[in-house]
């Protein structure tokens, strides 16, 4: 018998405002690149950073899905998930949490976590399709993309290589997901290509951009939410 995941209740975004003085910390290591420095100095500094590592979740992304799930209602009990790009397993905790089945995809080996099956393989590769489906065994009614290409320090060129990676999820989606479902997925700043975005307003009910709280204010990162998959 698998154990069971652990219950996590969601209580919303961290609260700063209780009157506390909030200490930062900074790195004061010469040797440290000062690229490096700015990184570490965010990470020890970033509430959600503190909140995943006191409640258990394995990344900051983990607060993401919860917040844009608190907006748009799309994990149910009982819903098939497909998660692309799940490492390291912080999309995965939540939908588990809220009573999901939930197969995930990355090409990083990701911890096991009870009430998911990942599988260590290319979303790009041909044959990965097919792996999700049968392991999943039947259509999806949420699917979920956190993927982002590994970052060149290009704006243009980082953007342009992540809008490949939504286009191939939401192709997939369009192909896979279940009458009513859903498909939300990661895209930068100015959103996804026209001709894709008019493709999922016509094949959904409704197709909304969000940030949710959890996303760095001076990221420029957005999340796409299509709800209502039409048959």
């Amino acid at each position: 018998m698998s154990e069971e995941p652990p219950k996590r209740r969601w209580t919303g975004k961290p609260r700063g405002g209780d009157g506390a003085r909030q200490l930062t910390t900074r790195v004061k290591n010469k040797r440290v690149k000062e690229s490096s420095k700015k990184w570490i100095e965010r990470q020890l500094n970033d509430p959600y950073v503190t909140r995943a590592k006191a409640e258990g979740a394995r990344a900051r992304a983990y607060y993401k899905l919860a917040e844009l799930d608190e907006q748009f209602h799309f994990l149910r009990p009982g819903a098939r998930v497909i998660d692309l790009g799940a490492a390291p397993g912080g999309w995965a905790q939540v939908c588990v949490e809220r009573g999901c089945k939930v197969v995930g995809v990355d090409l990083l080996p990701i911890e096991a976590l009870a009430g998911a099956t990942f599988l260590e393989m290319d979303f790009l590769s041909p044959e990965a399709p097919a792996a999700l489906m049968a392991t999943l065994g039947g259509a999806p009614d949420v699917v979920l993309s956190d993927m982002a290409a590994n970052t060149t320090g290009h704006a243009k060129t980082d953007q342009i290589r992540t809008g490949a990676l939504a286009e191939a999820a939401a192709e997939f989606a369009l192909a896979k997901l279940a009458p009513g479902g859903t498909f939300v997925t990661k895209a930068f700043q100015g959103g996804l290509d026209a001709a894709l975005l008019a493709r999922l307003k016509q094949n959904f009910a409704k197709v909304a951009h969000a940030k949710p709280p959890a996303s760095r204010t001076e990221s420029s990162e957005v999340y796409v939410v299509a709800t209502g998959r039409k048959s």
